[in-house]
Protein backbone atom coordinates (compact mmCIF):
# COMPACT_ATOMS: atom_id res chain seq x y z
CA UNK A 1 0.00 0.00 0.00
CA UNK A 2 3.44 2.18 -0.08
CA UNK A 3 2.47 3.40 -3.73
CA UNK A 4 -1.15 4.74 -2.68
CA UNK A 5 -0.04 6.39 0.32
CA UNK A 6 2.24 8.01 -1.55
CA UNK A 7 -0.22 9.07 -4.45
CA UNK A 8 -2.86 10.33 -1.94
CA UNK A 9 -0.01 12.37 0.05
CA UNK A 10 0.95 14.04 -2.84
CA UNK A 11 -2.94 14.70 -4.51
CA UNK A 12 -4.20 15.65 -1.06
CA UNK A 13 -5.05 19.23 -2.39
CA UNK A 14 -6.47 17.90 -5.87
CA UNK A 15 -8.42 15.69 -3.60
CA UNK A 16 -9.46 18.13 -1.55
CA UNK A 17 -10.62 20.67 -4.02
CA UNK A 18 -12.47 18.45 -6.24
CA UNK A 19 -14.73 17.17 -2.74
CA UNK A 20 -15.31 21.21 -2.84
CA UNK A 21 -16.30 21.54 -5.82
CA UNK A 22 -19.03 18.70 -5.67
CA UNK A 23 -20.41 20.47 -2.66
CA UNK A 24 -20.99 23.67 -4.17
CA UNK A 25 -23.72 22.18 -5.90
CA UNK A 26 -26.68 22.64 -4.69
CA UNK A 27 -28.31 19.34 -5.62
CA UNK A 28 -31.53 19.34 -3.30
CA UNK A 29 -34.70 16.96 -4.03
CA UNK A 30 -36.56 19.43 -6.69
CA UNK A 31 -33.85 21.09 -8.44
CA UNK A 32 -33.89 19.84 -11.47
CA UNK A 33 -30.91 21.76 -12.86
CA UNK A 34 -28.26 21.19 -9.96
CA UNK A 35 -29.32 17.44 -9.26
CA UNK A 36 -28.30 17.13 -13.39
CA UNK A 37 -25.35 19.47 -12.85
CA UNK A 38 -23.65 17.42 -10.12
CA UNK A 39 -24.41 13.57 -12.26
CA UNK A 40 -22.88 15.35 -15.00
CA UNK A 41 -20.10 16.44 -13.04
CA UNK A 42 -19.42 12.97 -11.60
CA UNK A 43 -19.59 11.47 -15.00
CA UNK A 44 -17.25 13.36 -16.45
CA UNK A 45 -14.61 12.97 -13.23
CA UNK A 46 -14.93 9.31 -13.89
CA UNK A 47 -14.81 9.47 -17.33
CA UNK A 48 -11.48 11.42 -16.90
CA UNK A 49 -9.98 9.05 -14.61
CA UNK A 50 -10.45 6.01 -17.74
CA UNK A 51 -13.43 4.86 -16.38
CA UNK A 52 -16.31 3.90 -19.03
CA UNK A 53 -18.97 5.81 -18.11
CA UNK A 54 -22.92 6.53 -19.20
CA UNK A 55 -25.06 8.47 -17.89
CA UNK A 56 -28.98 7.66 -17.81
CA UNK A 57 -31.32 10.55 -17.96
CA UNK A 58 -34.90 10.32 -17.76
CA UNK A 59 -37.92 12.56 -18.24
CA UNK A 60 -39.61 12.56 -14.80
CA UNK A 61 -36.54 11.94 -12.42
CA UNK A 62 -32.52 13.54 -12.05
CA UNK A 63 -30.06 11.40 -13.80
CA UNK A 64 -28.05 7.89 -12.91
CA UNK A 65 -24.62 7.50 -13.34
CA UNK A 66 -22.98 3.99 -14.10
CA UNK A 67 -19.08 3.33 -14.61
CA UNK A 68 -16.94 0.47 -14.80
CA UNK A 69 -13.31 0.87 -13.64
CA UNK A 70 -10.67 -1.89 -13.93
CA UNK A 71 -10.48 -6.06 -14.70
CA UNK A 72 -10.66 -8.86 -13.30
CA UNK A 73 -12.74 -12.15 -12.20
CA UNK A 74 -14.03 -10.24 -8.92
CA UNK A 75 -16.26 -7.63 -9.32
CA UNK A 76 -17.15 -4.76 -6.94
CA UNK A 77 -20.18 -2.46 -6.92
CA UNK A 78 -19.90 1.25 -4.98
CA UNK A 79 -23.31 2.62 -4.00
CA UNK A 80 -23.52 6.14 -3.75
CA UNK A 81 -25.82 9.10 -4.13
CA UNK A 82 -25.80 12.86 -5.18
CA UNK A 83 -28.68 14.21 -3.47
CA UNK A 84 -28.37 15.93 -0.64
CA UNK A 85 -31.17 17.32 2.21
CA UNK A 86 -32.10 21.00 2.01
CA UNK A 87 -30.26 23.21 4.50
CA UNK A 88 -32.50 24.75 5.88
CA UNK A 89 -32.63 26.51 8.84
CA UNK A 90 -30.03 28.27 7.11
CA UNK A 91 -29.88 30.82 10.19
CA UNK A 92 -27.88 28.11 12.33
CA UNK A 93 -25.24 27.43 10.09
CA UNK A 94 -21.88 29.12 10.67
CA UNK A 95 -20.90 29.24 7.04
CA UNK A 96 -22.83 29.29 3.69
CA UNK A 97 -24.37 25.67 3.46
CA UNK A 98 -23.27 25.50 -0.06
CA UNK A 99 -19.81 27.31 0.12
CA UNK A 100 -17.32 24.77 1.52
CA UNK A 101 -15.16 26.03 4.18
CA UNK A 102 -12.31 24.49 6.43
CA UNK A 103 -11.94 25.07 10.09
CA UNK A 104 -10.31 23.28 13.00
CA UNK A 105 -9.48 20.38 10.73
CA UNK A 106 -12.55 20.04 9.10
CA UNK A 107 -14.30 20.67 6.24
CA UNK A 108 -17.84 22.02 6.48
CA UNK A 109 -20.75 21.87 3.92
CA UNK A 110 -23.68 20.10 3.20
CA UNK A 111 -22.81 16.79 1.45
CA UNK A 112 -19.44 17.02 3.42
CA UNK A 113 -20.22 13.94 4.43
CA UNK A 114 -23.53 12.71 3.37
CA UNK A 115 -22.71 11.57 0.81
CA UNK A 116 -21.15 13.10 -1.82
CA UNK A 117 -17.88 13.18 0.80
CA UNK A 118 -18.07 9.07 1.02
CA UNK A 119 -18.60 9.19 -3.14
CA UNK A 120 -15.36 11.19 -3.42
CA UNK A 121 -13.34 8.83 -1.23
CA UNK A 122 -14.00 5.73 -3.33
CA UNK A 123 -13.72 7.58 -6.74
CA UNK A 124 -10.61 8.95 -5.35
CA UNK A 125 -9.58 5.50 -3.74
CA UNK A 126 -10.17 3.81 -7.22
CA UNK A 127 -8.17 6.23 -9.03
CA UNK A 128 -4.93 5.99 -6.54
CA UNK A 129 -4.44 2.13 -6.88
CA UNK A 130 -4.68 2.91 -10.46
CA UNK A 131 -1.96 4.60 -10.22
CA UNK A 132 -0.33 2.58 -7.88
CA UNK A 133 0.18 -0.50 -9.90
CA UNK A 134 -3.82 -1.14 -11.29
CA UNK A 135 -6.97 -2.10 -9.56
CA UNK A 136 -7.20 -5.76 -8.04
CA UNK A 137 -10.99 -6.10 -9.37
CA UNK A 138 -13.18 -4.47 -11.46
CA UNK A 139 -15.06 -1.57 -9.62
CA UNK A 140 -18.74 -0.39 -10.77
CA UNK A 141 -20.62 2.71 -9.71
CA UNK A 142 -24.04 3.50 -9.37
CA UNK A 143 -24.54 6.90 -8.33
CA UNK A 144 -28.16 8.26 -7.80
CA UNK A 145 -29.96 11.18 -7.06
CA UNK A 146 -33.50 10.14 -5.10
CA UNK A 147 -31.76 8.90 -1.90
CA UNK A 148 -33.02 11.30 0.02
CA UNK A 149 -36.28 11.26 -1.71
CA UNK A 150 -37.33 8.23 -0.88
CA UNK A 151 -37.42 7.17 -4.23
CA UNK A 152 -36.68 3.44 -4.17
CA UNK A 153 -39.35 1.99 -6.41
CA UNK A 154 -37.82 3.94 -9.43
CA UNK A 155 -34.56 2.92 -8.66
CA UNK A 156 -35.67 -1.25 -7.73
CA UNK A 157 -36.97 -0.60 -11.75
CA UNK A 158 -33.89 1.01 -12.82
CA UNK A 159 -31.69 -2.10 -11.15
CA UNK A 160 -34.20 -4.51 -12.80
CA UNK A 161 -33.87 -3.17 -16.31
CA UNK A 162 -30.04 -3.22 -15.79
CA UNK A 163 -28.91 -6.13 -14.09
CA UNK A 164 -26.49 -7.32 -16.27
CA UNK A 165 -24.86 -3.57 -16.36
CA UNK A 166 -24.64 -3.55 -12.39
CA UNK A 167 -23.87 -7.46 -12.08
CA UNK A 168 -20.93 -7.60 -9.33
CA UNK A 169 -19.98 -10.34 -6.42
CA UNK A 170 -20.77 -7.50 -3.63
CA UNK A 171 -21.86 -4.20 -2.95
CA UNK A 172 -19.87 -1.06 -0.91
CA UNK A 173 -22.90 0.67 0.17
CA UNK A 174 -22.97 4.45 0.80
CA UNK A 175 -21.72 5.28 4.04
CA UNK A 176 -21.14 4.82 7.83
CA UNK A 177 -19.25 6.50 10.32
CA UNK A 178 -16.34 6.39 13.75
CA UNK A 179 -18.08 6.24 17.35
CA UNK A 180 -17.38 8.68 20.32
CA UNK A 181 -13.98 6.85 20.50
CA UNK A 182 -13.00 6.67 17.39
CA UNK A 183 -13.68 3.13 16.75
CA UNK A 184 -14.90 2.35 12.63
CA UNK A 185 -18.38 1.14 12.72
CA UNK A 186 -19.07 -1.08 9.84
CA UNK A 187 -22.32 -1.96 9.33
CA UNK A 188 -24.10 -4.93 7.32
CA UNK A 189 -27.55 -3.89 6.53
CA UNK A 190 -30.66 -1.65 6.85
CA UNK A 191 -33.92 -0.66 8.17
CA UNK A 192 -36.95 -0.31 5.67
CA UNK A 193 -38.24 3.09 5.37
CA UNK A 194 -41.55 5.05 5.24
CA UNK A 195 -41.91 8.43 4.83
CA UNK A 196 -45.58 10.14 4.76
CA UNK A 197 -47.52 13.42 5.09
CA UNK A 198 -50.55 13.86 7.41
CA UNK A 199 -52.66 16.83 6.37
CA UNK A 200 -55.79 18.16 8.33
CA UNK A 201 -57.73 20.84 6.61
CA UNK A 202 -60.41 22.97 8.31
CA UNK A 203 -62.09 26.67 6.67
CA UNK A 204 -61.15 27.46 3.44
CA UNK A 205 -58.64 29.84 4.33
CA UNK A 206 -56.98 30.98 7.52
CA UNK A 207 -59.27 32.97 9.65
CA UNK A 208 -59.28 34.89 13.18
CA UNK A 209 -58.02 33.50 16.07
CA UNK A 210 -61.31 34.82 17.93
CA UNK A 211 -63.41 32.49 15.22
CA UNK A 212 -61.91 29.27 17.50
CA UNK A 213 -64.70 29.18 19.62
CA UNK A 214 -66.65 27.99 16.76
CA UNK A 215 -64.60 27.02 14.02
CA UNK A 216 -62.51 23.59 13.98
CA UNK A 217 -58.74 24.29 14.57
CA UNK A 218 -57.34 21.52 11.95
CA UNK A 219 -53.76 21.99 14.32
CA UNK A 220 -55.67 20.67 16.76
CA UNK A 221 -56.74 18.53 14.95
CA UNK A 222 -53.62 16.67 13.89
CA UNK A 223 -51.75 16.85 17.39
CA UNK A 224 -55.09 14.52 18.14
CA UNK A 225 -53.97 12.07 15.24
CA UNK A 226 -50.55 12.29 15.93
CA UNK A 227 -50.96 11.70 19.52
CA UNK A 228 -52.52 8.55 19.17
CA UNK A 229 -49.61 6.94 17.33
CA UNK A 230 -47.54 6.90 20.60
CA UNK A 231 -48.28 5.47 24.00
CA UNK A 232 -46.90 7.19 27.16
CA UNK A 233 -44.02 5.04 26.91
CA UNK A 234 -43.23 6.17 23.08
CA UNK A 235 -44.29 2.79 22.08
CA UNK A 236 -46.34 2.67 18.99
CA UNK A 237 -49.73 2.37 19.44
CA UNK A 238 -50.87 1.99 15.89
CA UNK A 239 -53.23 -1.09 15.43
CA UNK A 240 -51.19 -4.35 14.54
CA UNK A 241 -47.82 -2.46 13.62
CA UNK A 242 -45.97 -4.81 15.22
CA UNK A 243 -47.22 -8.07 14.39
CA UNK A 244 -44.53 -9.17 12.25
CA UNK A 245 -41.71 -8.29 14.43
CA UNK A 246 -39.83 -11.49 15.18
CA UNK A 247 -37.74 -12.15 18.40
CA UNK A 248 -33.99 -12.26 17.59
CA UNK A 249 -32.02 -15.02 16.23
CA UNK A 250 -29.43 -15.97 18.39
CA UNK A 251 -26.64 -14.85 15.81
CA UNK A 252 -28.48 -11.76 16.10
CA UNK A 253 -28.20 -11.85 20.02
CA UNK A 254 -24.68 -12.32 19.75
CA UNK A 255 -24.07 -9.86 17.81
CA UNK A 256 -26.29 -7.34 19.94
CA UNK A 257 -23.87 -8.38 23.08
CA UNK A 258 -20.74 -8.13 21.44
CA UNK A 259 -21.70 -4.30 20.58
CA UNK A 260 -19.99 -1.87 22.77
CA UNK A 261 -22.21 1.24 22.05
CA UNK A 262 -20.64 4.11 23.65
CA UNK A 263 -23.62 5.33 26.17
CA UNK A 264 -21.99 7.98 27.50
CA UNK A 265 -20.23 9.37 24.64
CA UNK A 266 -23.27 9.48 22.80
CA UNK A 267 -25.52 11.18 25.38
CA UNK A 268 -22.76 13.81 25.89
CA UNK A 269 -22.50 14.81 22.18
CA UNK A 270 -26.05 15.27 21.64
CA UNK A 271 -26.66 16.78 24.84
CA UNK A 272 -29.13 14.27 25.97
CA UNK A 273 -30.04 13.57 29.87
CA UNK A 274 -31.15 9.68 28.72
CA UNK A 275 -32.68 7.40 26.35
CA UNK A 276 -36.34 6.65 25.45
CA UNK A 277 -37.73 4.55 28.72
CA UNK A 278 -34.06 4.66 30.54
CA UNK A 279 -33.01 2.27 27.84
CA UNK A 280 -29.29 0.80 28.24
CA UNK A 281 -26.79 -1.70 28.00
CA UNK A 282 -28.20 -4.58 25.18
CA UNK A 283 -31.73 -3.51 26.38
CA UNK A 284 -30.38 -0.13 24.19
CA UNK A 285 -28.45 -1.54 21.73
CA UNK A 286 -31.22 -3.59 20.28
CA UNK A 287 -33.94 -1.12 20.49
CA UNK A 288 -31.48 0.96 18.43
CA UNK A 289 -30.65 -1.53 15.65
CA UNK A 290 -33.98 -3.93 15.72
CA UNK A 291 -36.81 -1.65 16.50
CA UNK A 292 -39.62 -0.41 14.17
CA UNK A 293 -39.37 3.67 14.86
CA UNK A 294 -42.21 6.31 14.33
CA UNK A 295 -40.69 9.91 14.21
CA UNK A 296 -42.54 12.81 13.43
CA UNK A 297 -40.07 15.06 11.02
CA UNK A 298 -41.71 18.25 10.96
CA UNK A 299 -44.77 20.22 11.47
CA UNK A 300 -46.31 23.14 9.67
CA UNK A 301 -49.48 25.33 10.84
CA UNK A 302 -50.54 29.13 10.50
CA UNK A 303 -47.81 31.70 11.43
CA UNK A 304 -44.56 30.77 12.62
CA UNK A 305 -42.71 33.33 12.34
CA UNK A 306 -41.42 35.96 14.46
CA UNK A 307 -43.73 37.56 16.93
CA UNK A 308 -47.21 37.24 17.40
CA UNK A 309 -50.26 36.47 14.86
CA UNK A 310 -53.70 35.70 16.17
CA UNK A 311 -54.62 33.14 13.18
CA UNK A 312 -56.48 30.09 12.93
CA UNK A 313 -54.65 28.26 10.38
CA UNK A 314 -56.82 26.93 7.37
CA UNK A 315 -54.14 23.75 7.37
CA UNK A 316 -52.25 21.91 9.37
CA UNK A 317 -49.63 19.26 8.49
CA UNK A 318 -46.43 16.60 9.50
CA UNK A 319 -44.47 14.49 7.86
CA UNK A 320 -43.41 11.88 9.58
CA UNK A 321 -40.80 9.22 8.75
CA UNK A 322 -41.07 4.90 10.03
CA UNK A 323 -38.28 2.34 10.40
CA UNK A 324 -39.38 -1.25 10.03
CA UNK A 325 -37.90 -4.19 10.13
CA UNK A 326 -37.31 -7.78 8.00
CA UNK A 327 -40.97 -8.97 7.37
CA UNK A 328 -42.82 -5.80 7.53
CA UNK A 329 -43.25 -4.25 4.35
CA UNK A 330 -44.24 -0.44 3.62
CA UNK A 331 -47.50 -1.32 1.74
CA UNK A 332 -49.03 -3.22 4.93
CA UNK A 333 -47.63 -0.57 6.93
CA UNK A 334 -48.80 2.51 4.99
CA UNK A 335 -52.74 0.03 5.21
CA UNK A 336 -52.33 -0.16 8.81
CA UNK A 337 -51.88 3.89 9.67
CA UNK A 338 -54.93 4.28 7.60
CA UNK A 339 -57.14 2.07 9.06
CA UNK A 340 -55.63 3.32 12.70
CA UNK A 341 -56.62 7.17 11.99
CA UNK A 342 -60.06 5.59 10.61
CA UNK A 343 -60.54 3.53 13.78
CA UNK A 344 -60.05 6.96 15.77
CA UNK A 345 -62.32 9.25 14.16
CA UNK A 346 -59.43 10.64 11.82
CA UNK A 347 -60.54 9.93 8.35
CA UNK A 348 -60.81 13.03 7.32
CA UNK A 349 -56.79 13.50 8.34
CA UNK A 350 -55.30 12.44 4.35
CA UNK A 351 -51.99 10.76 4.98
CA UNK A 352 -49.75 10.74 1.60
CA UNK A 353 -46.79 8.56 0.96
CA UNK A 354 -43.19 10.31 0.10
CA UNK A 355 -41.16 7.39 -0.07
CA UNK A 356 -40.04 3.79 0.69
CA UNK A 357 -37.27 1.53 0.99
CA UNK A 358 -37.35 -2.22 1.36
CA UNK A 359 -35.17 -3.68 4.57
CA UNK A 360 -32.23 -5.76 3.64
CA UNK A 361 -28.99 -7.25 5.91
CA UNK A 362 -26.16 -9.01 5.27
CA UNK A 363 -24.60 -11.72 7.25
CA UNK A 364 -21.87 -11.00 9.43
CA UNK A 365 -19.52 -13.69 8.12
CA UNK A 366 -20.13 -12.65 5.15
CA UNK A 367 -16.44 -12.24 2.81
CA UNK A 368 -17.18 -8.39 2.11
CA UNK A 369 -17.78 -8.02 5.93
CA UNK A 370 -14.80 -9.53 7.18
CA UNK A 371 -12.32 -7.84 4.29
CA UNK A 372 -13.99 -4.26 5.38
CA UNK A 373 -13.68 -5.02 9.14
CA UNK A 374 -9.72 -5.92 8.45
CA UNK A 375 -9.13 -2.80 6.02
CA UNK A 376 -10.92 -0.46 9.06
CA UNK A 377 -8.77 -2.33 11.67
CA UNK A 378 -5.66 -2.11 9.23
CA UNK A 379 -6.06 1.90 8.46
CA UNK A 380 -7.50 3.16 11.90
CA UNK A 381 -5.48 1.28 13.91
CA UNK A 382 -8.77 0.34 16.44
CA UNK A 383 -10.86 -2.86 16.13
CA UNK A 384 -13.81 -2.05 14.38
CA UNK A 385 -17.74 -2.11 15.69
CA UNK A 386 -19.33 -4.50 13.64
CA UNK A 387 -23.00 -3.80 13.44
CA UNK A 388 -25.61 -6.27 12.10
CA UNK A 389 -27.79 -3.66 10.95
CA UNK A 390 -28.03 0.16 10.75
CA UNK A 391 -30.54 1.93 12.59
CA UNK A 392 -30.98 4.28 9.20
CA UNK A 393 -32.44 3.22 5.82
CA UNK A 394 -31.98 3.58 2.02
CA UNK A 395 -32.34 1.73 -1.24
CA UNK A 396 -30.28 -1.11 -0.20
CA UNK A 397 -32.89 -4.04 -0.69
CA UNK A 398 -34.05 -2.06 -4.03
CA UNK A 399 -30.08 -2.64 -5.24
CA UNK A 400 -28.40 -5.62 -3.41
CA UNK A 401 -31.94 -7.57 -2.85
CA UNK A 402 -32.59 -7.11 -6.70
CA UNK A 403 -29.05 -8.15 -7.47
CA UNK A 404 -28.93 -11.18 -4.66
CA UNK A 405 -25.62 -9.46 -3.87
CA UNK A 406 -24.07 -9.46 -0.55
CA UNK A 407 -23.09 -5.72 0.96
CA UNK A 408 -20.97 -4.05 3.71
CA UNK A 409 -20.81 0.06 4.37
CA UNK A 410 -18.31 1.51 6.18
CA UNK A 411 -17.21 5.78 5.93
CA UNK A 412 -16.10 8.77 6.86
CA UNK A 413 -18.42 10.26 9.12
CA UNK A 414 -18.33 11.40 12.17
CA UNK A 415 -20.47 11.67 15.38
CA UNK A 416 -20.47 15.22 14.74
CA UNK A 417 -20.72 14.88 11.25
CA UNK A 418 -24.82 16.45 11.67
CA UNK A 419 -25.68 14.54 8.80
CA UNK A 420 -29.65 16.41 7.68
CA UNK A 421 -28.69 19.15 10.42
CA UNK A 422 -26.92 22.63 9.85
CA UNK A 423 -23.20 22.70 9.72
CA UNK A 424 -23.12 18.85 8.38
CA UNK A 425 -19.00 18.44 8.20
CA UNK A 426 -16.01 15.59 8.26
CA UNK A 427 -13.02 15.65 9.71
CA UNK A 428 -10.07 16.11 7.03
CA UNK A 429 -8.00 13.50 8.73
CA UNK A 430 -10.97 10.89 8.26
CA UNK A 431 -11.52 11.87 4.57
CA UNK A 432 -7.73 10.87 3.59
CA UNK A 433 -8.12 7.60 6.28
CA UNK A 434 -11.11 6.87 4.68
CA UNK A 435 -9.27 6.92 0.87
CA UNK A 436 -6.66 4.65 2.62
CA UNK A 437 -9.65 1.79 3.79
CA UNK A 438 -11.46 2.08 0.60
CA UNK A 439 -8.04 0.95 -1.34
CA UNK A 440 -7.08 -1.81 1.38
CA UNK A 441 -10.85 -2.92 1.25
CA UNK A 442 -10.78 -2.98 -2.38
CA UNK A 443 -7.30 -5.24 -2.60
CA UNK A 444 -8.63 -7.54 0.54
CA UNK A 445 -11.84 -8.48 -1.05
CA UNK A 446 -10.00 -9.05 -4.19
CA UNK A 447 -8.11 -11.24 -2.87
CA UNK A 448 -10.42 -13.23 -0.59
CA UNK A 449 -12.86 -13.78 -3.38
CA UNK A 450 -10.41 -15.68 -5.91
CA UNK A 451 -8.74 -17.74 -2.83
CA UNK A 452 -10.42 -20.98 -3.64
CA UNK A 453 -12.92 -22.19 -0.36
CA UNK A 454 -11.36 -23.57 2.12
CA UNK A 455 -7.85 -21.87 0.70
Amino acid sequence: MAGVERYIEAHADEFLGELKDLCRIPSVAGNAAALAAAAAWIERVLRRDGARTELFEFPDGPPIVCAEAGDGPVTLLVYNHYDVQHPEPLDRWRTEPFEPSVAGGRLYCRGANDDKGNLMARIHAVRALAAAGGLPLKVKFLVEGEEESGAGERLARFVRGHAELLRADGCLWELSWKDAKGRPIVTCGLKGHLAVELTARGARTDMHSSNAAIVPNPAWRLVHALASLLDAGDRISIDGWTDEVRALTPAEEKAVRRIPFDEEGFRAQHGLRGFVRGLTGGDLVREYLYAPTCAICGLHAGYTGPGSKTVLPAEASAKLDFRFVPDMTSEAMLARLRRHLDARGFADVEVRSLGRFVPAATGTGDAIVEAAAAAARETSGREPIVYPVAPWSGPLGEVCGTLGIPSVAFGIGNPESNDHAPNENIVLDDYFEGIRCMAAFMRRYAAARRRPPGG
